[in-house]
Parts: structure tokens; C-alpha cells; sequence
């Protein structure tokens, strides 16, 4: 959610920590703000609103002489209190002396607040986080990292944080409870931050931060701390991503680029676990493929896009490898009375491996005796630490909010899954997984071939229904999992809004909505259902509405009842959907540019979920 940014050494803070909030911007912010300090003054700015608000409010005041080199920087996403200066970040107390960035939630903020009130503290804010400087404030003694190690203990809930105080410029110290926080090892110079992007441009060695963990920083100098203060030696990793990889690449918005980049995700996905002929092999390090074995069910647990994705890997389980498979809205899951246990593989979905609601599934999962397994994009994720095994999809960073090459990647994941699970259970035939494979590896050509000319084409179906008011999605069989991600693509980025539903639903009330101005998308391509899809396409016809059609090259089954189509290469009917997702996602980012808007920064959202 929130993006945070901390910095000690020796070049000016100002311009880094900016710089680095510029590359948090992907996660979701409505107000950003700053502090510095030097020569024993803190000088604090904030602003509602993106970041060239922030840079024209620091404008307006008075630098600091000498120039800071420490300092701690936020975008906000609100959950407690409006949207407004007053409560965006960095929180002091009273007297400006201890400063904090904060990402996630104070469970127990209330009583908190009115113990600090009673003690005498003043609050300027309506947050639950300015309870946390507050709290160092009320007890500090001249000792920040030990004042923290001290208030941690007493709050609850899922927050990451970076405090600074006044009486000790050379310091600061961070803290993690379930939220991502990372360390960036510099020469005579440290970062803190809760995603890498924010100092990539700065270094590639980084530390990971554990949950209860404290994190002390000066200029070249870091010490981690364990939830009892001693001392934790923690192994320094190289990040490999080149500083463009974080860029745009020549495309107008990360989105765009990100759309075109899913050939190369899913062959980075795909390619090494499909070197037999007539198999796929999972096991690597951090995944033994041990448990696979004797299990008698599979559950799903994801958010939004990601429960898309298992709602896929649902079909595609119980086709091949003749399983029963269970979906489930992780935020649902873990407040109901979910019955799994040691013949249960759940397998949670996050594209962040940080999502606050998935975690906990998997949690409640694990305690009950099931197997449990992450599957996620972002390796030392807090997922890859609270699970039995790990399954990454490969997809590089993705900046923009709304997920696509991430998704598509998810998607590759659950292919691989249902088919290795199928050769273990004996439930295809060699032919048969041969030829799942050798489709599987053809999937990034066929999204070459996809891409090529699809901007164009996809464009001219934006001309005509870009102004409409609502949108109907439909599928069937393994195309409504796709009807629901392009009707989110839709919703996330162009504010229109839409339905998705199984086709069969149609009668049960959907189509009642239609008429001459609704748009319909259908998921048309080859399926063992693809006659019922044709006669739930003519009933939309017949009320007026206008159908575009993803249909599978070569087939013209639906052409006499449509407006558009748009085919996808040919493939196994089970992938296919895979490649009709891909201009469900352009026609989205095309609606939303028609319409003015910022894609790669959607009204609301955030790119990572790290709370209820």
C-alpha cells in the first residue's frame, strides 16, 4: 500500500528520497510528504495529492543550510483518516522531535491513543499510526533503536515503519510486522524502503528484514536486531534487475509496456520446467515435489486478479489431473471454518507474496495440517516465508497496478501445476501431456504472434464503445475466468462500470441490463462448450447489444452474430483462454486512455494489499 523511503549518508537526502518515492508510485498513493534533518532542525513538508505537489510545497519553503543527508519520505494511501495534509506523512508528536513513516495498520490504536492522551500527549491527526510516534516520543530516552525494540512489543497488527529522531542525526530505525521492509547496502550510505525500485538506482545489494525484526541504519553501517534485541547476521543478496527494467521502455505507460512484455514472462515461466518432452518438472529449491504426492484435494486462496488465477488452475486441475479443486476468496477463508487438513495441498496466489488476506488463508491452512504452497512473483516475500514449498512465476517487476504479464505468469504457474500433478496421478497419457507440453512452450510465440498488429486493432474497437456507461462480460467453461479478469481490467482502470458472469447465468437475471448500447465482451474461443457460448451470443444479439468476440483464429463460428472479433492464435482449448486475456487487457487500456485517464495509476487502488 503505502510507500515508504528512508536515507543516511553522505549526499543530499532531499532529491533521493523523491526520487525514490517517483518509484513507489506504482503501489497507490492520495498525499506524500517528507522529512530531512540538519544541523539540529527537522524540516517536514506534505502535500495531498501525486508528488509534484509535494515538490511544489517544498518549493515554498525554506531549504535547510547545510543540506540534510538523513531523512524518511511516504506516499499515503488512506485507511484511517481523510485524505489531507494533516494526516498524510511523515506523523511526528508534539514537539516534532520523533518522525515516522508508516505502512499498514495499528490494530490497537484506540487504547493506545487514550493512554497517551491521559499521559499528556497532544494528537494532530485522525491515523492510527501517529500512535506510533507518540509512543516512541513518550518513552524516549536518548536511545532510538532501543525505544523502538521497546514500542514494538506493544502494538498490534500489520505495519512497517521507519522512525528519526531529533536528538540523533545519524540514525534511523525501521521495524516490520507482516509489511515488506528492505534494506539497500550502499558505500557509506543506507536505505530502507518497502519495495527495492525505491534505491535500485543506488544499489543492488539488499537485506531482508524479518517479521518482529528491528533495523538500524547509519552512513555504511546497518544492524539488524532480533524481536529481543540481539544482534542477526543476515546474508546480502544482489538484485539483478537492470535499473531500466523499472523504466517504461519507450512505451507510454508501464501498463503498455508490461502487456508487451508477456511473451518474455511466460517464457522465462514456462521454458526450464518443460525441458521433457512429455512432462514438467517443479522441483527446485524451494519446492520438493514430495508434496504432491498422496494428496486428495486442491484449494486456492487469492485476491482480485489472483483468485482469477485459480479459478483457472480449478479447470484445468480437474481436467487433467481428475481432482477436486476448491477456490476461495482468501478474505473469506479465514474467517470461516475452512475443513483441510494433511491431504489438502492450498496453494495461495500473490502477486506481491505480501497480501495481507492471502497470508492469513494460508496461515489458517497451515495450522489446521494442510500443505500449503505460495505461489508468487517476488522472491523473500513474506508468502515464501510462511509456507511448505514455493512455485515462482518469473514475470520481472511490474509497475503498473493493474496486473497483466503478472497474471499471465500466474496462469503459466497453474498449467504446470495441473500437469505435473496429472503424470504423477497417471491420469494422461504420455501423447497427451507431450502435447500439453509442447503447446505450453509454444505459448510465448503465440503471444509474438498475438501482439503483433493487435494495438491497432483493438483500437478501432475502443473508437465505438469507449463512451459507454456499462459493459457485460461473459464466458464459459474455462473463458469465465477470463470474462471476470477483463471485466476487472475494465473496471480497475477506466471506471466504467461492469458485469462479468458464467453465459449459462444469462436468464437468471443479467440480461436484463442489456439493450442497443451495451457492449458485450464474450470468451468465444475453441471449448467443449463453444456451441452453448454461440447461443448465449444470440440472445445478447437479440436484444441490441453489441458483441465483441474473442474467438480462435480460423474460426468464424460466431462471425454472423457479432460487431467484432478479435483471434488468438490456435492452441490446446485449455490455453486459449491464456491468449484471450491479452486483448481483454489492451481493450481496457485503451477505453481508459480515450477517456483521460492514468492507467498505470488507477483511482484508489494500490498495487500491493498489505491490509484488510
Amino acid at each position: 500500500m503505502c510507500g515508504i523511503i528512508g536515507y543516511v549518508g553522505a549526499r543530499p537526502a532531499e532529491e533521493i528520497l523523491l526520487a525514490g518515492l517517483r518509484k513507489l508510485e506504482y503501489r497507490g498513493y492520495d498525499s506524500a510528504g517528507l522529512s530531512v534533518l540538519a544541523d539540529g532542525t527537522i524540516r517536514a513538508v506534505r502535500a495531498v495529492g501525486n508528488l509534484d505537489h509535494l515538490e511544489a510545497a517544498l518549493a515554498q519553503e525554506d531549504a535547510l543550510v547545510p543540506p540534510a543527508t538523513i531523512g524518511i519520505a511516504h506516499t499515503r494511501w488512506a485507511t484511517h483518516g481523510a485524505v489531507s495534509e494533516q494526516n498524510a506523512h511523515p506523523l511526528c508528536d508534539a514537539e516534532g522531535r520523533i518522525h515516522v513513516v508508516v505502512n499498514g495498520i495499528v490494530e490497537n490504536y484506540v487504547g493506545l491513543r487514550d493512554r497517551l492522551t491521559a499521559a499528556g500527549a497532544t494528537f494532530s491527526s485522525q491515523t492510527d499510526a501517529e500512535v506510533i510516534a507518540q509512543l516512541i516520543a513518550s518513552e524516549y530516552d536518548g536511545d532510538l533503536a532501543a525505544t523502538v525494540q521497546h514500542a514494538l512489543g506493544q502494538l498490534d497488527g500489520f505495519f512497517a515503519f521507519v522512525a528519526m529522531a531529533l536528538d540523533e542525526p545519524d540514525v534511523l530505525v525501521g521495524a516490520r510486522r507482516e509489511c515488506p521492509l528492505v534494506i539497500g547496502r550502499g558505500t557509506d550510505e543506507s536505505f530502507v524502503a518497502s519495495a527495492v525500485p525505491a534505491f535500485l538506482a543506488h544499489t543492488r545489494s539488499t537485506q531482508l528484514i524479518e517479521n518482529g525484526e528491528i533495523v538500524v541504519l547509519r552512513a555504511g553501517e546497518v544492524e539488524i536486531r532480533d524481536a529481543n534485541g540481539a544482534p542477526v547476521e543476515r546474508e546480502l543478496l544482489e538484485i539483478t534487475w537492470d535499473a531500466d527494467t523499472a523504466e517504461k521502455g519507450g512505451y507510454e505507460t508501464f501498463m503498455l509496456k508490461e502487456i508487451h512484455d508477456q511473451a518474455d514472462a511466460l517464457a522465462e515461466t514456462i521454458n526450464d520446467r518443460t525441458v521433457r518432452r512429455d512432462g514438467v518438472d517443479l522441483a527446485e529449491e524451494c519446492f520438493d515435489e514430495s508434496l504432491l504426492e498422496g494428496i486428495e484435494r486442491v484449494v486456492f486462496v487469492a485476491c482480485g486478479t489472483a483468485y482469477h488465477a485459480g479459478l483457472m488452475g480449478r479447470y484445468a486441475i480437474e481436467e487433467w489431473a481428475e481432482l477436486p479443486v476448491e477456490v476461495d476468496v482468501a478474505s473469506e477463508y479465514r474467517y470461516r471454518n475452512p475443513l483441510v487438513g494433511p491431504r489438502d495441498l492450498v496453494v495461495g496466489i500473490s502477486q506481491s507474496g505480501e497480501t495481507a488476506d492471502t497470508l492469513g488463508a494460508m496461515r489458517v491452512a497451515r495450522e489446521r495440517g494442510a500443505r500449503v504452497v505460495a505461489l508468487t512473483n517476488v522472491m523473500g516475500s513474506q508468502a515464501t516465508r510462511e509456507c511448505d514449498g514455493v512455485l515462482y512465476t518469473r514475470a520481472g517487476l511490474e509497475i503498473g497496478v493493474a496486473a497483466t504479464k503478472t497474471f499471465v505468469a500466474q496462469l503459466a504457474v497453474v498449467y504446470l501445476l495441473a500437469l505435473r500433478l496429472a503424470e504423477l496421478r497417471g491420469t494422461l497419457s504420455a501423447e497427451r501431456r507431450a502435447e500439453l507440453v509442447a503447446a505450453l512452450r509454444r505459448l510465448p510465440q503465440n503471444v509474438e504472434e498475438l501482439l503483433d498488429g493487435l494495438d491497432e486493432q483493438v483500437d478501432q474497437i475502443s473508437q465505438w464503445c469507449w463512451q459507454a456507461n456499462f459493459f457485460l462480460y461473459i464466458g464459459r467453461h474455462a473463458g469465465v475466468p477470463i470474462a471476470l479478469e477483463g471485466a476487472l481490467k475494465l473496471k480497475e482502470i477506466s471506471y466504467i462500470s461492469t458485469d462479468a458472469y458464467a453465459a449459462g447465468e444469462m436468464k437468471h437475471g443479467p440480461i436484463a441490463m442489456l439493450d442497443e448500447h451495451t457492449p458485450v465482451v464474450a470468451v468465444a474461443t475453441t471449448s467443449p462448450v463453444l456451441t452453448k457460448v454461440v447461443n448465449n451470443i444470440q440472445e445478447v444479439a437479440a436484444r441490441g447489444a453489441k458483441v465483441i468476440a474473442m474467438t480462435t483464429a480460423g474460426d468464424h463460428t460466431v462471425d454472423a452474430h457479432v460487431k467484432a472479433t478479435v483471434p488468438v492464435p490456435a492452441s490446446d482449448p485449455m490455453l486459449e483462454p491464456l491468449l484471450a486475456v491479452i486483448p481483454l487487457q489492451l481493450l481496457a487500456y485503451k477505453i481508459a486512455m480515450r477517456r483521460g485517464l492514468n492507467p498505470d495509476q488507477p483511482r484508489n487502488l494500490a498495487k500491493t494489499v498489505t491490509v484488510e
